[in-house]
C-alpha cells in the first residue's frame, strides 16, 4: 500500500551533483536510496531551480564575490556562482534520477529578482508558488523531503510545510548539505525539530 503522503524531491540538478557549478558533497549518492522509496507515495514532487542568466543569486550579476551575502530589495541574499540557468545541462535533472513516479515537476528561482529556496514560497516570504494548494487539492497532510541541499532548499521547504499546516518529516539519509557556513547543517536540523519537523531515516518510512 502506497504512503498518503506526498515525497517532495528536492533539487537533484547535475549543478548540484559533484562535477557540476554548484556542488553538494555526495550529491549524487543519495539517488539510490531516493529511486528506492519513491514509489512508496501517493504522490511525487521535484523541484528544479530554473534560473535566467542574471538572475539576482548570482555573484556575476553582481560582480561581487561567491557567497558574499548583499539585501536585495529588503531581502538577504547569498551569492553564489552561476547555477542551473534554464535549459542548460546544468540545470537537467541528474541522468541517474528517475522520474517515472512523478507526477508533478515544479521550477522555482525563474523570478530573476527573487530566489526561491523554498518549494513553498520565494524568498521574499510573500510569493506563494501554488504547492500547497495542488497538495491541498488530493487532501494531503503528509509531506516528505529530501534531496539539495539540507541547509538551504530543504531546510525552507520543510518549515514552509509546517507553516502551511502539513505534518512534515525530513528524510535525513535522502539529503546531503552545503554545510555552508561551517556547522550550518546541525543548525538546521536542530531548527527544523524545534519548530515540529520530524527527523527520520528512510528505513522509518
Amino acid at each position: 500500500m502506497r504512503i498518503k503522503g506526498v515525497l517532495i524531491i528536492v533539487d537533484i540538478q547535475n549543478d548540484f551533483c559533484p562535477g557540476g557549478a554548484l556542488p553538494v558533497p555526495e550529491g549524487d549518492q543519495i539517488i539510490p536510496v531516493i529511486n528506492k522509496i519513491s514509489s512508496w507515495f501517493e504522490k511525487v514532487v521535484c523541484t528544479q531551480d530554473w534560473h535566467p542568466e542574471n538572475h539576482v543569486s548570482f555573484a556575476r550579476t553582481h560582480n561581487k564575490e561567491v557567497y558574499e551575502v548583499i539585501e536585495s530589495g529588503g531581502v538577504k541574499q547569498v551569492l553564489w556562482p552561476e547555477h542551473c540557468v534554464c535549459g542548460t545541462r546544468g540545470a537537467a535533472f541528474h541522468r541517474a534520477l528517475d522520474l517515472k513516479p512523478v507526477n508533478l515537476i515544479m521550477r522555482k528561482g525563474v523570478n530573476p529578482g527573487i530566489d526561491s529556496y523554498s518549494a513553498f514560497l520565494e524568498n521574499d516570504r510573500k510569493t506563494e508558488t501554488g504547492l500547497h494548494f495542488y497538495l491541498n487539492g488530493f487532501s494531503i497532510r503528509d509531506v516528505y523531503v529530501c534531496g539539495l541541499a539540507t541547509d538551504f532548499c530543504v531546510y525552507y521547504t520543510c518549515l514552509d510545510a509546517r507553516s502551511f499546516g502539513f505534518n512534515t518529516f525530513f528524510i535525513q539519509d535522502a539529503a546531503r548539505g552545503i554545510d555552508q557556513p561551517e556547522g550550518n547543517i546541525e543548525t538546521v536540523i536542530m531548527d527544523m525539530k524545534s519548530k515540529g519537523v520530524m527527523v527520520i531515516e528512510h528505513t522509518g518510512l
